[in-house]
């Protein structure tokens, strides 16, 4: 009989808690399956010009060919990108499957460690399987999960839990291929998210906790070019945060002490929010550091003194010091000692603790099982029920959380209603009304109520430019607005661009608008925009076809989908000797992407004017008037056919 309870045991750990937690990481993210992008996802999904084998190797070359150099993570999307496209639920699903292998990894690990204390194999399966389902259903993850961007999360706990498995191999065998092996994963979590560069120091302290102390060959010399490559990365990550996201200027200047005072504010908040997960929100209020830091001591005082006690005993027991080391070493690249451009928001996020909160729940499984461990069968009875209680509670959470990230106006409303003044999310609501018809007056007024937040903040400008420029006669209002955005932000290249193409239908300023287009290319040389607009330009001037022609051509290098571009160079081709086969052939390229493209047909069925053929200009001329019956000019030139002396 006890070798079948043994047969059953192992079956249910191989293949029934795994299904377990699959279906727990479902309830809890079914909401959010069916959920659009969302704020800078579409930063994330491979553009058009990176959706080739060549854009492949320019995710791994160029550094800044993607919203930040994480090659592995961009490399992952453009695979999910050849399989699912833009649809959603694909990015969607990756996140729930990535969360749900990390649960069970966080299991694997767990029992192996707890065996290696010593532990029964069930109690061992058992804390292991807790920690996987706290973390599986906890709603301080939904932000990482429901948000298609923070497969920065997802994929790169995958790893850092791998890594972690297969180098704590290594420690028991001492074989040279497991620890290459490790080395791998560990390289693919930082190619995934930098924060995963504090995986060393993590493995020291998991080493310390089974093993009782440290030794420097054993332990901490393997983990050296672990320790080097993490630096190096991290270093890398903050660099280019500073550099090229534009994590600087006034917001980030905090002087040493500001900063040390912030951590102890932020590891506070954290683990308050991992106990009492209620009133999460995407953008919490940012922290006015220079005045507040100062009443913020009593956050480091309860730190260090929280420090030196569990150091004090930990000789009695280990485990409450090495959670404790866990949670805050993996909180440390968030705690504010390094600028990421988030903070310009909020110090805060959910997302920020993602990987962190790994350790402290993984420590209060332990800790629920040693305790249960000394009680008797009835109380551990209803210890146990109260663990799936709680387990429930988190789960209903969780799915009400997630529901919130269905789309942008569900998500940053309810932000709005927990944190008001938070003008990021007033912005990111003004986009999105912006971008729906017959919404102005709605998204006017949020850019307004951004630019009362936050003056200085250059994207209010522009996106209440590009609103007002829809009104003819609010286009002179429009440009000031680019230009105020230029102003605080000179190398805005939207902005100039948008600036440009306003100035371009004032008749007599066309010199002005080419000058900042130009500029937008100065910015941003790979603008495709830009590169077309300035190109319609040129074309208007015999002098300048070639200039015109050069940018029509480097435009659609760089987005081979901007069929209107593509139109325009047509038009332009069919109007110079001996290229009206380029012409047709541009044409015609559009409309194998998009057959009912109807500039397209139109033009193209003024070329087949021009050149004779009647019947096909009458054809193409016939099909714009099937696809729009309102296009008057299509009718008048299907009559001036039928005139006499018609070509």
């Amino acid at each position: 009989m006890q070798q079948g309870n043994q047969g059953w045991s192992r079956h249910l750990n191989t293949w029934g808690m795994p299904l377990v937690l699959l279906a727990l990481v479902l309830a809890c993210y079914w909401p959010a399956l069916h959920g659009r992008m969302l704020w800078d996802d579409p930063a994330h999904v491979p553009r058009p010009d990176l959706q080739s084998w060549s854009g492949l190797g320019r995710i791994w070359t160029e550094m800044r060919a993607t919203q930040q150099y994480y090659p592995v993570l961009f490399t992952a999307f453009w695979l999910e990108h050849r399989v699912w496209g833009d649809e959603t639920f694909g990015y969607h699903l990756a996140n729930v499957v990535l969360h749900t292998l990390s649960c069970w990894l966080l299991a694997v690990l767990l029992r192996r460690l707890w065996l290696a204390r010593g532990r029964p194999p069930e109690m061992a399966a058992g804390i292991g399987w807790l920690a996987a389902a706290l973390f599986a259903v906890h709603p301080i993850c939904v932000e990482s999960v429901a948000w298609i961007s923070e497969q920065k999360n997802t994929l790169s706990l995958v790893f850092y839990l791998s890594a972690a498995l297969v180098y704590l191999e290594f420690a028991t065998t001492r074989r040279l291929g497991t620890y290459v092996f490790g080395s791998f994963l560990f390289l693919l979590a930082l190619g995934s998210k930098s924060v995963t560069a504090t995986l060393p120091a993590a493995l020291l302290v998991v080493l310390w906790w089974t093993q009782g102390r440290l030794q420097w060959r054993r332990d901490a010399l393997p983990l050296v070019p672990w320790l080097a490559a993490g630096m190096a990365l991290g270093l890398f990550t903050a660099w280019f945060e500073h550099h090229w996201i534009g994590a600087e200027g006034m917001a980030f200047e905090l002087t040493f002490l500001q900063r040390v005072l912030l951590a102890g504010r932020i590891l506070w908040f954290y683990l308050g929010k991992l106990a009492w997960p209620v009133d999460l929100t995407f953008f919490y209020a940012r922290w006015d550091v220079p005045a507040e830091a100062l009443g913020w001591v009593g956050y480091l005082v309860a730190a260090v003194a929280v420090t030196g006690l569990l150091w004090a005993w930990r000789a009695r027991m280990r485990g409450p010091l090495a959670g404790w080391l866990l949670f805050a070493g993996s909180l440390f690249p968030a705690l504010g000692f390094f600028n990421v451009y988030p903070f310009l928001f909020s110090y805060v996020a959910d997302h920020f603790q993602y990987l962190a909160s790994v350790g402290a729940m993984a420590s209060a499984a332990g800790g629920v099982a040693v305790v249960l461990a000394g009680w008797g069968r009835t109380a551990r009875r209803l210890g146990l029920a109260a663990c799936v209680l709680v387990l429930a509670v988190l789960a209903v959470l969780a799915n009400r959380q997630s529901a919130l990230y269905r789309d942008k106006e569900t998500l940053f409303r309810a932000t709005l209603a927990r944190v008001p003044a938070s003008w990021i999310a007033h912005q990111i609501l003004a986009t999105t009304l912006a971008a729906e018809s017959g919404r102005d007056d709605e998204a006017i007024a949020e850019y307004r109520e951004v630019q009362r937040l936050n003056p200085a903040y250059a994207d209010a400008h522009f996106g209440l430019g590009a609103v007002l420029a829809r009104r003819t006669e609010s286009r002179g209002e429009a440009i000031a607005e680019y230009e105020r955005a230029i102003a605080l932000r000179p190398d805005y290249a939207e902005a100039h661009n948008n600036l440009g193409f306003e100035l371009a239908r004032i008749p007599g300023r066309a010199a002005e608008a080419v000058t900042e287009f130009e500029a937008a290319l100065r910015s941003k040389p790979e603008f495709d925009v830009a590169h077309a607009n300035l190109a319609d330009q040129f074309a208007r001037s015999p002098a300048h076809v070639p200039e015109a022609v050069a940018h029509y051509q480097e435009a659609l290098r760089l987005n081979p989908g901007l069929h209107w571009a593509r139109c325009h160079f047509a038009y332009l081709l069919s109007r110079l000797p001996g290229k009206q086969d380029e012409a047709r052939a541009e044409y015609a390229a559009v409309l194998q992407l998009d057959p009912n493209y109807i500039d397209a047909h139109n033009g193209l069925a003024l070329l087949y004017a021009m050149t004779g053929r009647i019947a096909d200009a009458r054809r193409e001329w016939e099909t714009v008037l099937r696809l729009d019956p309102r296009m008057e000019s299509a009718r008048r030139n299907l009559r001036r056919l039928d005139e006499p002396g018609a070509p």
